[in-house]
């Protein structure tokens, strides 16, 4: 919703003022179609170029997803702790049970319970491997928090991608507007002999070129690129609580003291109250 708000505003105030301050609406929707086509063909053309298919495949989820936003809200924050916490307590309680649950999420209760988080294959694959290899005596906390910490941080290079190739192309829009500019001039030089009228709205048409790059790449582009790396920064948050959970109980603490370290663990505005979570826990304890 914002990021449609934006780009409304964006474009009211740079056309507004230009209107405003007296200028035409002729000259550039003339010259638009042309230089737009140079511009967007060569960045969209460098970009498939400078690319491989996994980035291009995930480029239009990704710029779907800037304007979603983040993908875990407060609710599914709850609700993975209360799943780490069904799974920790089993594993202390009654670890030949908890092999079901992580050799088979697809068919365990637990997981089934939390249908967004079983539905993530990052979520089920990173608590299933953790406790598979603490039950296979891989249990040192402070390996399996380095294993944890490079496994997400293969997963934070392989979710920048996109961004970074975002990024790429708002740098170089400037550089391609100048090139659009550029065959501008060498067309209104090939008809310098035209009167000063059909050469002025030449020459303005080419710098239209100049404008569509610079204001496509700090106006559109490059804030897409950074709203969808704060997305992934925040979506990738939500592994880290993960981790939180199982190196505390690798550590041997109390179950509900794992949990409320990856309460705190939590972004302050998606972080569930410690009353809510409690409440939560409490009934979870009663259905057992």
């Amino acid at each position: 919703m914002f990021g449609f708000v934006g780009i409304i505003l964006t474009f009211a105030m740079v056309f507004g003022g230009y209107l405003l301050a007296g200028g035409k609406m002729g000259v550039i929707a003339h010259a638009l179609p042309f230089e737009m086509m140079m511009i967007m063909g060569a960045a969209i053309g460098s970009y498939i170029l400078s690319n491989d298919s996994h980035v291009l495949k995930a480029t239009l989820g990704g710029l779907k997803r800037a304007f979603s936003g983040p993908k875990w809200s407060a609710q599914d924050h709850q609700d993975v702790l209360c799943l780490m916490f069904q799974l920790l307590r089993i594993a202390r309680e009654n670890p030949v049970e908890l092999e079901h649950h992580i050799e088979r999420p697809a068919e365990s209760a637990i997981f089934n319970a939390y249908p967004r988080l079983a539905a993530d294959h990052h979520v089920v694959s990173l608590i299933s491997d953790t406790l598979r290899s603490a039950s296979l005596n891989y249990d040192d906390p402070y390996q399996v928090e380095e294993m944890l910490a490079r496994r997400i941080a293969i997963m934070r290079e392989e979710e920048m991608h996109v961004p970074h190739a975002l990024q790429s192309m708002a740098d170089a829009l400037p550089a391609l507007g100048i090139v659009a500019a550029v065959l501008g001039v060498i067309k209104t030089m090939s008809a310098i002999d035209q009167p000063p009228e059909v050469l002025g709205k030449m020459i303005g048409g080419a710098l239209v070129g100049t404008f569509l790059g610079v204001f496509l790449a700090y106006g559109f582009v490059a804030p897409l690129a950074q709203r969808l790396g704060g997305v992934v920064k925040q979506d990738l948050g939500f592994y880290e609580v993960v981790k939180s959970v199982l190196v505390a109980g690798l550590h041997q603490h109390a179950t509900n003291l794992c949990v409320e370290v990856g309460r705190q663990a939590v972004p302050e505005h998606v972080r569930p109250q410690f009353d809510t979570l409690e409440t939560a826990l409490r009934d979870l304890k009663k259905a057992a």
